[in-house]
C-alpha cells in the first residue's frame, strides 16, 4: 500500500533579484479537520464524566438495595459493593402492609390526574388554539403571569380549603387528585403549540359539511396529536408520581394516606435510620421501574411531541 505523499512544512526557493535563499512556511493542511477532532473528543470526556456522575447515585442506590444493613456479626456495613446480594428489603417491602398501601395510593393518584389532567388540558390547549374569542389574549397574558409563582405559595390557603370538605389526612388522596386536575389547565403552552402546527383548513373544511367542534376536535384533531396526547399522558402521571411537598402537607399525620415519597421518608427520618436505609432505597427502585419502562416505551412520541410544541407559541 502507497504511503500518503508528505508535503514539507517548509518551502525553499532562490530570490534571483536580492541573490538568497528563502524558506516560506507552507499552510498546514487538515487543521481545520484536527481541530474539529480535537473539539469532539474534548465533548465525549465532558459527556462521559457528566454521565458517571449522573449514574453514580442511582448506581448506589441499586447496590445497597441488594444487601442487609447488619453483617453476620451483626455490626454495621461500610462498603459500598455488597459482599453478598440479598432480595432482604424487597421481601420485606411487599410483606409490608405499609410499603404496599403507599404504592397502591401513588399508583391511583397518578392514573386518575394522567387522564383527568389529559383531557384538561388537551381541551384548554385546543380552544385557546382554534378559537378567537374576546379577551383570549388578556386571558393567556394572565395564565402567564400566574405561572411565574411557585405554587407553595397557596399550599396554606389550599389546605384550609381542602379541609373545609373534609379532603386532607384521610380523604387526602381524592384532595390530591382535585389539586393536581384543578390547576391542569395553565400548562397548555406545549400542547396549543402543537396544535398550531396542524392547518386550519382541516377544522374549516369539517365545518362546512357540518362537523361541530367537538367533532372536530375527536375525530379530526386528536388522530394526528398523537405524540403530544401521549406527552400530556405521560406528564400528568410523573407530575404526582414523584411528589413530596404537597402530599406530605395535605396527608400530614395520616399514615394510610400516605404516597411513597412521603413514606420512604418517614422511615428514614422518624424511624431507625440505620434498619431502613436499605430498604428505602430498595422502594425507591421499585418507584422507579414504572417510569422507566413507560418513558423507554414511549419516549419516541415523547420527543415527538416536546418538538412539536415547542415550534409555535
Amino acid at each position: 500500500m502507497a504511503n500518503k505523499q508528505q508535503i514539507p512544512e517548509v518551502e525553499t526557493y532562490i530570490d534571483h533579484e536580492a541573490g538568497i535563499i528563502r524558506e516560506v512556511k507552507q499552510p498546514k493542511l487538515h487543521s481545520k479537520k484536527g481541530r474539529e477532532r480535537r473539539a469532539n473528543r474534548a465533548i465525549y470526556i465532558t459527556l462521559t464524566i457528566i454521565s458517571i456522575i449522573w449514574l453514580a447515585p442511582f448506581v448506589f442506590l441499586v447496590l445497597q438495595s441488594f444487601r442487609s444493613y447488619l453483617t453476620e456479626d451483626g455490626g454495621m456495613v461500610n462498603y459500598l459493593i455488597p459482599k453478598a446480594f440479598s432480595l432482604d428489603n424487597y421481601r420485606y417491602l411487599f410483606e409490608d402492609g405499609q410499603y404496599l398501601k403507599w404504592y397502591s395510593n401513588t399508583l391511583i393518584i397518578a392514573l386518575f390526574c394522567s387522564v383527568l389532567q389529559t383531557g384538561m388540558v388537551l381541551s384548554v390547549s385546543y380552544a385557546l388554539s382554534r378559537m378567537r374569542f374576546k379577551g383570549r389574549r388578556l386571558f393567556m397574558n394572565i395564565i402567564l403571569i400566574l405561572g411565574m409563582f411557585p405554587g407553595f405559595l397557596t399550599m396554606i390557603a389550599l389546605y384550609f380549603l381542602l379541609k373545609q370538605f373534609g379532603l386532607t389526612q384521610e380523604g387526602a388522596i381524592p384532595g390530591l387528585i382535585l389539586i393536581y386536575v384543578a390547576s391542569s389547565g395553565m400548562g397548555y403552552y406545549i400542547s396549543k403549540g402543537f396544535f398550531d402546527t396542524i392547518p386550519k383548513s382541516l377544522d374549516e373544511s369539517a365545518r362546512i359539511d357540518g362537523a361541530t367542534r367537538f367533532y372536530v376536535f375527536r375525530r379530526i384533531i386528536m388522530p394526528l396529536s398523537k405524540p403530544i396526547v401521549i406527552y400530556t399522558i405521560m406528564m400528568g402521571f410523573m407530575a404526582p408520581w414523584g411528589d413530596y411537598v404537597f402530599a406530605s402537607y395535605v396527608a400530614f399525620g395520616k399514615s394510610d394516606s400516605y404516597n411513597v415519597a412521603v413514606g420512604l421518608y418517614r422511615w428514614v427520618n422518624t424511624m431507625d435510620f440505620q434498619g431502613y436505609f436499605t430498604r428505602f432505597c430498595a422502594g425507591g427502585v421499585l418507584v422507579a421501574i414504572p417510569i422507566t419502562i413507560l418513558f423507554f416505551m414511549l419516549q419516541r412520541y415523547y420527543v415527538e411531541g416536546v418538538t412539536g410544541g415547542a415550534v409555535k407559541g
